[in-house]
């Protein structure tokens, strides 16, 4: 009997369990959600980021900024709420936490400066900094997923396909040719694609880190 690999086949399935959104990572904080509905915090509390010890009844987390400029101590948290409402704490000089009025939300993203919910009919709202026209979500439909890079948005549609709107300078919106697409993630400027059959596609920024930064 192999004791040792029916206990790690049966800790999978429990993890499974779990939506994937119970760990979140900003910047300069990370973001956990305990199996009681509560969220710990820990890092850089500037703009109060962190303030989460309150929050209860949670059932996924997103961590803004994502951007790599010196600059980026400014970072807000989001929770999503079993009631289908969102709490926000940290920075909201864009009005990226202005999510009180949001309801019947089923995921949440969270970009640099921006907020993106998506709601049970597959439509999805935006707030937040919307130079590029990263919050531009009015008009999507079917969505069953989003993400959030730094200044752009992604929509992974009910039929596979995956829509985007905000900056392209690096093609990390260069999604319309993609199909089969099961899950979607975006970076700083670059945007990840899951196939159905277990292989990935990427658009965007590909050099080195160390090489961009000037």
């Amino acid at each position: 009997m192999n004791i040792e690999g029916d206990w790690l086949g049966q800790a999978a399935l429990k993890v499974k369990r779990w939506p994937k959104d119970t760990i979140a990572a900003g910047r300069r904080h990370t973001v956990g959600l305990k199996s009681d509905g509560t969220v710990t915090a820990v890092g850089d509390n500037k703009y109060g980021q962190c303030d989460v010890s309150d929050w209860r009844d949670i059932v996924a987390v997103a961590a803004g900024n994502v951007h790599m400029a010196t600059n980026t101590g400014n970072a807000h948290t989001i929770g999503l709420k079993s009631d289908s409402t969102v709490a926000a704490v940290g920075w909201n000089k864009h009005g990226q936490c202005d999510v009180n009025d949001w309801c019947d939300i089923v995921a949440v993203a969270a970009g640099w400066r921006r907020t993106i919910g998506l709601k049970s009919a597959g439509t999805v709202v935006a707030v937040g900094r919307n130079n590029e026209g990263e919050c531009n979500v009015s008009g999507w439909h079917d969505i069953v997923a989003v993400a959030a890079g730094d200044w752009h948005t992604i929509g992974l549609k009910m039929d596979g396909t995956v829509t985007a709107v905000g900056n392209n300078r690096y093609r990390q919106c260069n999604v319309s040719g993609w199909c089969d697409i099961v899950a979607v993630a975006a970076g700083y400027l670059h945007t990840i694609g899951l196939k159905s059959d277990g292989s990935v596609t990427a658009v965007g920024l590909n050099i080195a880190l160390a090489m961009f930064i000037r």
